[in-house]
């Protein structure tokens, strides 16, 4: 039974990578795109959203119409669109009088890709009979990271080698993994996750308290990974003394590792472990590494509570999609999709609110994360709020 569907499952890390790739990619080239296109820094900012934005919008999409269109041709468009969009993004900007439009088309159509990626390997893994899901999840999901880690060196060292003037090539040959990819989920099995007409709607989820809770958890959890991980850069930077360009290599890099630590860790040896228990003390590790960065005298002590936070927030987005999907056997894709929607919804929110609150206290950044660390603690006591309901038999 393992065997029938190690195809299935080593189709899905790839999945993940290229999802990585979409989301770490581009940010590399955008001093890049600044100096040779001449693309204000306002606007490169822009590139980002667009893609969170569109990610947000295929999740929702995903929410209503994914099980009409069937799971094998919705995985499969990911995967060429992925490609597509880093062909596009290599020729588009030469091609068009704006490079600019060229880059943001290129972005959008692998950001719809990386979308349907994220709303759909998750379902795909828990349809398959495997046993202790918790830690299968768990396993998945640490593919991201570590093609997170794989995109960010292995692009530094081609830039070093060959020159970042060559990037265009480099876009062509991450584009050969989903492509290849595309046959993978051509011929693997995927089942479905419930029996046709049976999967529950946005309407009904909505219905139910722990669905809510669950949607909590999602956006906290979002929350607490992103807003660290987009300022690990500036702690590697203060904490080392180091240049600009290589903390924002190693301050992602290493937030990024331990952030695949624990998801491989809880992988291998979840099956020993209560979920909820893990997620509590990820939950308290990560407020304790959130306070560290903010408030300890030493920048090492900064940086030690950035590193390790990656650790920490490992769990917590494949723990709440095993919570819900246990608490919710027939959520179908409307949850999944649901559930991506407020991950990236936290992913953006956080963020946010950290900047927020950084720039009213003069641009003290320790002020930021110490506004940050309200994530983690709404997140203990979600995972508590649960609990309690299992106690109860609810």
């Amino acid at each position: 039974m393992k065997s029938k569907y190690q195809k299935t499952l080593i189709a899905c890390y790839l999945g993940f990578i290229t999802q990585a790739i979409a989301a770490n990619f581009a940010p590399l080239l955008f001093l890049t795109f600044h100096r040779n296109y001449q693309i204000s820094l306002g606007k490169i900012a822009f590139i980002s959203t667009a893609f969170f934005f569109t990610q947000l919008l295929v999740d929702l999409f995903c929410a209503k119409y994914v099980d009409r269109i069937g799971y094998r041709r919705s995985v499969v468009a990911s995967e060429i669109l992925s490609g597509c969009g880093w062909i596009g993004l290599a020729i588009l900007p030469e091609l068009l009088p704006d490079p600019y439009v060229g880059i943001l088309i290129s972005v959008i159509i692998y950001a719809i890709g990386s979308g349907l990626i994220e709303v759909l390997v998750s379902p795909i893994v828990e349809a398959c009979p495997f046993e202790n899901k918790e830690a299968v999840m768990s396993l998945l999901h640490s593919f991201y990271c570590w093609g997170s880690v794989g995109v960010i060196l292995l692009s530094t060292i081609f830039f070093a080698v060959f020159g970042i003037e060559n990037w265009h090539i480099l876009a062509c040959i991450w584009a050969l993994i989903p492509l290849y990819n595309t046959f993978n989920f051509l011929s693997c099995p995927i089942e479905s996750l419930t029996e046709e007409g049976q999967g529950l709607g946005i309407r009904q989820l909505c219905r139910i308290p722990i669905f809510w809770i669950t949607l909590v958890l999602m956006v906290c959890a979002g929350a607490s990974e992103i807003s660290m991980a987009q300022w690990a850069s500036a702690y590697v930077e203060s904490a080392l003394g180091i240049s600009k360009s290589i903390g924002d290599v190693a301050g992602p890099c290493l937030f990024a590792i331990m952030m695949g630590i624990s998801r491989s860790f809880y992988g291998k040896y979840g099956e020993k472990m209560d979920l909820m228990k893990f997620m509590i003390a990820s939950g308290a590790l990560c407020l304790v590494c959130y306070l560290l960065s903010a408030l300890a005298p030493l920048p090492a002590l900064n940086l030690l509570g950035c590193v390790v936070c990656g650790f920490s927030v490992g769990i917590m987005w494949p723990g709440t999609i095993s919570i819900a999907s246990g608490k919710i056997p027939l959520g179908g894709t409307a949850m999944f999709a649901l559930l991506a929607m407020a991950g990236d919804l936290g992913g953006s929110v956080g963020p946010g609110i950290v900047g927020f609150v950084t720039q009213r206290a003069n641009d003290d950044l320790k002020a930021g994360m110490l506004a940050g660390s309200i994530f983690p603690v709404i997140l203990v006591l979600s995972v508590l709020l649960l609990r309690k309901k299992r106690a109860e038999g609810k």
